[in-house]
């Protein structure tokens, strides 16, 4: 069977940095920060008190207003990056003849958390009948792909993918395998989460998950540096339009990249923790190495094996600003790719915008080709102090002006589940 080509043909991102990709992508680029105290609940009582947050987002601009006061947070995200995304990709719409081959592929990894709280809230207060009959709509977290393919009719694959902070990234390649496979022509695809809640707060910290300078918000992400002490909780949605190369052709769109591999894989070690060696992220960069090379070779010819890991030049890495995952991740790129492991500049796009948990994987996938397109590589913040166990190029001194042929972008998550993906250049 010949697997067809994929290719990325639009773009869109609302995060702490902006309300959309271009705006994102600029301040990502000058090393600012999003993140900021926590402004919708009380936080006086909280371990954390700061997080990466969505600002000034308007819902109304995309929705009417009653539509937006009945969604939670993560449903008007992933409508609004929907209708972004269309643009990007030089659509008005999507075709007739076309709708029954597009499909909706998001990642989402807790739904509306919110919501969840407020309910349960009432019911123990006010009673069942009190109970909104859209709550449980509302809160489920394929309402994410479900709510976009009512907004662009796209009557193909819908589904979601809920696996901790792979979730994006898990998305995007089942969503690729559908177009290489022939079940669809174009997949919206990609991780949305907002998830800054009470609950949400308090349960990371129970578990010691995250950050807890809350004298210096900006500075607490800091990845690979030794004076991290847990994770920065961010929120928004990134979004990729992905088509066949036959489709994309067709209908003159403007190739941005093409999604060339990727793969996953479990550690198989603990509810929350990485196995200490990186074994398991280092299979899933390993397969997704291979599937680059399979996938290549069966559609156009370029390799009989696998992709070599000197092909890879840039890593957008997972780099949650954990003690352990920064050195695991560490581990398993040097396990990966060896010596030409401290030739490869690695970007932690978290240090600015906090981790996005299920909407991490496709806000970082999008800067990933970002970078492939502008051919520049956003820097590392605030790794000050590098951990000795950390001794990679990690970008800490500001963007890298750099043109690559592959990216390879890593999500890793709970529960051992490991995802990376590899963009390349679309030279035409």
């Amino acid at each position: 069977m010949t697997l067809k080509r994929v290719v990325i043909t639009g773009l869109s991102a609302i995060t702490p940095l902006g309300n959309d990709l271009a705006t994102s992508w600029r301040n990502l680029l000058q090393g600012d920060s999003g993140v900021s105290p926590i402004t919708t609940f009380d936080t006086s009582e909280h371990q954390t008190r700061f997080a990466g947050q969505v600002q000034g987002f308007d819902p109304t601009a995309y929705m009417s207003p009653k539509q937006a006061r009945r969604l939670e947070r993560f449903c008007t995200f992933s409508i609004a990056c929907s209708k972004m995304l269309l643009e990007h990709a030089g659509l008005n719409e999507i075709p007739p003849e076309d709708q029954e081959r597009t499909g909706c592929l998001i990642g989402c990894g807790l739904g509306g958390l919110k919501i969840f709280e407020e309910t349960v809230v009432k019911l123990e207060h006010e009673g069942p009948r009190r109970v909104s009959p859209f709550a449980i709509p509302v809160y489920i977290a394929n309402m994410s792909p479900g709510l976009s393919s009512i907004e662009l009719q796209a009557k193909g694959p819908n589904l979601v993918t809920t696996s901790a902070c792979a979730s994006g990234i898990h998305a995007i390649i089942y969503a690729y395998s559908d177009i290489a496979m022939g079940r669809a022509d174009i997949m919206v695809t990609g991780g949305v989460e907002s998830t800054i809640t009470s609950l949400g707060i308090a349960g990371f910290n129970a578990m010691r998950a995250l950050s807890t300078r809350n004298d210096d918000p900006k500075r607490a992400s800091r990845p690979f540096d030794k004076d991290r002490d847990g994770f920065v909780m961010g929120e928004g949605c990134g979004l990729l339009m992905l088509e066949s190369l036959e489709h994309a052709q067709a209908r003159g769109a403007n190739i941005l990249a093409e999604i060339v591999g990727g793969a996953s894989s479990a550690d198989a070690y603990h509810m929350t923790a990485p196995a200490e060696d990186g074994s398991g992220m280092a299979r899933a960069m390993t397969s997704a190495l291979r599937t680059a090379g399979m996938a290549r070779a069966m559609t156009s010819a370029l390799r009989t094996a696998g992709m070599a890991p000197e092909e890879i030049e840039h890593i957008n890495a997972h780099a949650t600003s954990t003690p352990l995952n920064d050195v695991t991740e560490t581990r398993a790129i040097k396990t990966v790719f060896g010596k030409h492991a401290y030739d490869i500049p690695i970007t932690a796009n978290k240090s600015m915008i906090g981790h996005l948990l299920g909407g991490a994987g496709g806000v970082e996938s999008a800067f990933s080709v970002m970078s492939l397109v502008d051919e520049v590589l956003p820097p590392t913040i605030n790794l000050e102090t590098p951990d000795p166990e950390c001794d990679l190029d990690y970008i800490p001194e500001g963007k890298r002006h750099k043109k690559v042929a592959n990216v390879l972008c890593n999500s890793f998550g709970f529960g051992g589940t490991n995802a990376s993906v590899i963009f390349s250049r679309w030279d035409g």
